[in-house]
């Protein structure tokens, strides 16, 4: 593992403790530094990280605090939508997932 994925998987890491601690400010901006490091070293966001920042605004995406997940089961799709600037992701579901 490089030094830029050790850095990304760090900084949204923390990110997330700071959005259960309600510092919304900070969990925003530990995701722009990680999107800033991935850019530079050409390294591309982890699948597992990519659902959990909104593309348009970079919001770290809470779901039920910042963002509202739906799940469309004749398209086999997850439908995250962001609070803060309305940006729609749609995700296939994955094998094994269940709709909840």
């Amino acid at each position: 593992m490089s030094i830029a994925e050790e850095r990304i998987e760090r900084l949204f890491e923390i990110a997330e403790e700071k959005a259960s601690d309600n510092r919304q400010d900070l969990a925003d901006r530990y995701v722009e530094l990680a999107r800033k490091i991935g850019m530079k070293a050409q390294q591309p966001i982890p699948a597992e990280w990519k659902r959990r920042y909104c593309g348009d605004c970079g919001a770290f995406l809470t779901p039920g605090k910042n963002c509202r997940v739906r799940i469309n089961s004749k398209r086999e799709q997850k439908i995250y939508t962001c609070e803060n600037c309305g940006n729609i992701q749609r995700y296939g579901l994955k094998q094994g997932e269940e709709e909840k």
